[in-house]
């Protein structure tokens, strides 16, 4: 398959939060600890809405995943090997990138999440400098691309890319990830991505 096929639901799924990073950087002039500082005091303010956010990042990912198991139950039921083998490549790079690839990545750079001291911490077991990359928007980031790049429908993308800004958005304004963090979650989720539509083009 043609990569330049590609193009429209990658752009139409990674803009959102692509737009929202930007957009942050602009206001904050890419100071990213003026950037925790607003939003800590915006959560004294509006706690109900850090709660909402709270939701939104606890259970995105899970919703995603049971959406793909849903898949898998219908791959079996109906008999379809090409659905069952997405599925299953959905797994497998999951697995690969988003828990070993996230977990050692994170290990060896050791960058404190925000509010920690400014030092890094390399090869460290510290969940509190483990904010390099966003575990949680590398795992949707896969999701998102995999059902995209799959299915190729201009709205279908562009509710994930929502989706998608949201949860981003979720992890720097809760104070998990610096918007940095956030961004390369989105490069290693656009890899995973691209890595499961290749590997099942043929279905």
């Amino acid at each position: 398959m043609p990569l330049f096929r590609l193009l429209r639901p990658w752009l139409l799924t990674s803009v959102p939060l692509l737009a929202l990073l930007f957009g942050l950087g602009l206001a904050f002039e890419f100071d990213e600890y003026q950037v925790f500082l607003f939003f800590r005091q915006h959560r004294a303010v509006y706690p109900e809405l850090a709660s909402l956010l709270k939701f939104v990042t606890d259970w995105a990912n899970p919703a995603f995943y049971a959406f793909f198991l849903s898949l898998l139950w219908r791959a079996w039921r109906d008999k379809r090997p090409g659905l069952k083998r997405f599925v299953l490549v959905y797994i497998l790079v999951q697995i690969v990138i988003s828990l070993l690839a996230v977990r050692g990545i994170k290990s060896i750079i050791g960058r404190p999440r925000p509010g920690e001291d400014p030092f890094f911490q390399p090869m460290t077991n510290r969940p509190s400098y483990h904010s390099l990359p966003s575990g949680h928007t590398t795992e949707a980031a896969t999701s998102s691309l995999a059902l995209a790049l799959r299915y190729r429908s201009c709205l279908l993308s562009l509710g994930l890319g929502i989706l998608l800004a949201l949860l981003g958005f979720t992890r720097i304004y809760l104070g998990w990830h610096h918007p940095t963090d956030v961004l390369f979650g989105w490069l290693l989720g656009s890899v995973a991505g691209l890595a499961i539509q290749l590997l099942t083009s043929k279905d």
